[in-house]
């Protein structure tokens, strides 16, 4: 009755202001993906990434293909 979606619907971001940044925690290992203002410098956070396979998600939910890190 109910199926489980195998499209991701694809969002965007304004790829001139913002930047796809990967914030790391360096206490406990904690990532977190979002997009970095490039005039102000402020962090948007979009998902909690637990493994792999939620970073590979994100990458393709916004058309990603690389990701920078920031601790």
């Amino acid at each position: 009755m109910f199926k489980k979606r195998t499209q991701i619907q694809k969002l965007s971001y304004d790829k001139e202001k913002q930047i796809p940044i990967l914030k790391c925690s360096i206490c406990n290992g904690e990532r977190v993906a979002g997009f970095k203002d490039t005039h102000t410098g402020k962090f948007e956070e979009v998902m909690f990434i637990r493994n792999d396979k939620d970073l590979a998600e994100f990458k393709e939910k916004y058309g990603v293909e690389t990701v920078g890190k920031e601790y």
